[in-house]
């Protein structure tokens, strides 16, 4: 069961390696860590009670 289980945990990463691997999946990648930037500097940027 234990082999049967790196098996499909391989295939997953293979797949999700393939898919980023995509021009169009990497530019939704940047967008997402650049939002993500975003709302964590406008986060710092509130005075603290």
């Amino acid at each position: 069961m234990a082999i049967l289980r790196t098996v499909v945990k391989l295939g997953l990463a293979k797949k999700l390696i393939d898919e980023l691997r995509k021009p169009q999946n990497q530019r939704r990648i940047k967008a997402l860590v650049a939002s993500a930037k975003a709302k964590r500097s406008a986060s710092r940027r509130r005075p603290g009670p």
